[in-house]
């Protein structure tokens, strides 16, 4: 009787088992892609972080360059739009509102011919002229190589900017009441640099009078060429519309 009770006994242990609900296979799935989801985030994780610290070491931050809502137009604008202009139209005999001389853009120009063996240089430039200006500038490039000067096609070599409507009449406000005083030794803007047709051309040659640009991230002064453009007819008219506006030409 013993044996049977054991035989009896083993046969029902096996037909609870067989009776007991195993896991579904979708749900055994599941469990195994959860536990799989960890090692795969820390290595995917690990991945993405490597990617993430490659591309911001090798980019550059971008210049943010926010527009600035203005309630009033500039100075100089109004300056010539209230006084200048009628004093302008006295003065040279003209009849025609249309006729007086204006401002039609500003274009400054920075050329480095340190970059062909610096190209870093350019990188320096084009942040010294958007602080200047409020505007991201344009690089650049040469049209054709020069052996005798190491000087490869389209190599970058430089800078520019043009301003036109508030931002150049901005930039020229600070440049005659701020750049110019600082600028040592300074006796006047020279009269010789208009092109026959009112427009004026002038020279800089260290970027440093501008109050944007501190002694403490500068590395190498930079000169700039800054061409003023108007509509006038002749050097005179040019000459006489800047000179109301304030440049201190030299007598």
């Amino acid at each position: 009787m013993s044996e049977e009770n054991k035989k009896a006994e083993k046969t029902a242990e096996k037909s609870e088992k067989a009776a007991k609900p195993g896991p579904a296979p979708e749900q055994a799935g599941g469990e195994a892609k959860e536990a799989k989801k960890p090692a795969a985030g820390k290595s995917a994780g690990g991945k993405g972080k490597g990617r993430d610290v490659g591309r911001g070491g090798g980019a550059k931050a971008e210049l943010a360059m926010e527009k600035v809502k203005r309630t009033q137009p500039p100075r100089l604008r109004a300056l010539y739009e209230t006084e200048v202009r009628s004093k302008l139209l006295a003065e040279l005999g003209l009849k025609n509102v249309m006729q007086a001389p204006r401002i039609q853009k500003i274009t400054i120009n920075m050329g480095l011919g340190e970059a062909i063996t610096n190209p870093k240089i350019i990188d320096t430039a084009v942040e010294d002229l958007a602080a200047i200006t409020g505007q991201r500038p344009v690089v650049t490039k040469s049209a054709k190589a020069i052996a005798n000067f190491k000087l490869k096609a389209d190599q970058k070599i430089g800078a520019m900017v043009t301003l036109r409507r508030d931002g150049m009449y901005e930039f020229l406000d600070r440049l005659i009441s701020f750049a110019l005083p600082r600028v040592r030794d300074f006796k006047g803007v020279s009269p010789k640099g208009f092109d026959g047709r009112g427009n004026f051309s002038m020279g800089i040659r260290e970027g440093n009078i501008f109050p944007e640009i501190t002694a403490e991230k500068l590395e190498k002064p930079k000169g700039m060429n800054i061409t003023i453009t108007t509509n006038a007819r002749t050097d005179e008219q040019g000459r006489a519309l800047l000179r109301h506006l304030g440049m201190p030409f030299r007598s």
